[in-house]
C-alpha cells in the first residue's frame, strides 16, 4: 500500500474552513460566544465557501467533481451491502454512499445559509434580505432556518459516525488524508488536479457576489 494524492489543497482548505465556520455559527447562535453580528458575518463567509465548492464540483480536481463520485441507485445499494464489512475500501475519493452524503450536507448548509438571509429575531438581529421580503416569507424562512438546523445536526452526526466507523472498523485514514491530501491505496488512481490559482479566482468571485448581495440588500452604495 502506497500513499497517493487524492485531495487537493483547495478542497482540504474548504473542508476545514467549513468545519470552523459551522462551529462558530453554532457557538454564536446557541452559546453566545459573540454577538449576532458575527453570526451573520460567519454566515456570509459560509455562503461564499459553499458557492466555491459548488463551482469546484464542476471545474476542480477529479476527486472534487460531482460527476466523478455521484453514482446511481444500483451502485449505492451495492455499496450499502458491504458498508459494514471491516475490510478497507480502495476508493480514491468518496464512495457511492459518501458522495451522496456530501451532497446532502452541502444542500442542507446552503438552505441554512440562504434562509438565514431572511431571518429576524424581531429585536436586535435580522438578515439583510428581511427588508426586501414580506412578513409571511420572513416567518416561513425563519421556520425553515430553525427546522433545517436540526436536520443539519442529524447529518453531521451521521457524517461523524461514518468517519468513526471507517477509522475504527475499517482502519482507514480518512481524517489524516483530509489534512495531508494523501491516502494509502493499492494502486495509483491517476487523478488530475486543478491549480490553486483557479480555486482562488473562484473563491474571490463567490466572495464578491456575497458582498454585492449584502450591499444591495441593505441599500448601501459602493
Amino acid at each position: 500500500m502506497t500513499r497517493y494524492k487524492v485531495w487537493d489543497l483547495p478542497l482540504r482548505a474548504f473542508h476545514w474552513s467549513l468545519v470552523l465556520l459551522v462551529l462558530l455559527q453554532w457557538g454564536t447562535a446557541q452559546w453566545e460566544w459573540l454577538d449576532m453580528q458575527w453570526h451573520a458575518r460567519f454566515g456570509y463567509a459560509l455562503l461564499a465557501l459553499l458557492g466555491f465548492r459548488l463551482l469546484w464540483g464542476f471545474v476542480g480536481s477529479d476527486s472534487a467533481r460531482f460527476a466523478n463520485f455521484l453514482r446511481g441507485p444500483r451502485a449505492v445499494l451495492a455499496h450499502a451491502r458491504t458498508a459494514l464489512q471491516r475490510r478497507p475500501e480502495d476508493a480514491a475519493g468518496h464512495n457511492p454512499l459518501g458522495g451522496w452524503s456530501v451532497v446532502a450536507l452541502l444542500a442542507c448548509l446552503l438552505v441554512q445559509a440562504v434562509s438565514g438571509l431572511y431571518t429576524s429575531d424581531e429585536i436586535l438581529a435580522q438578515g439583510p434580505l428581511v427588508a426586501r421580503a414580506g412578513s409571511d416569507w420572513v416567518d416561513f424562512m425563519g421556520d425553515v432556518h430553525e427546522i433545517n438546523k436540526n436536520v443539519l445536526l442529524g447529518l453531521i452526526g451521521l457524517h461523524l459516525a461514518a468517519i468513526a466507523w471507517h477509522a475504527l472498523g475499517k482502519r482507514e485514514e480518512l481524517v489524516s488524508a483530509m489534512f495531508s491530501g494523501r491516502r494509502r491505496l493499492p494502486r495509483d488512481p491517476g487523478l488530475r488536479f486543478a491549480g490553486v490559482g483557479r480555486a482562488l479566482v473562484l473563491l474571490v468571485v463567490c466572495a464578491g457576489l456575497v458582498v454585492a448581495l449584502v450591499y444591495w440588500a441593505q441599500g448601501q452604495r459602493w
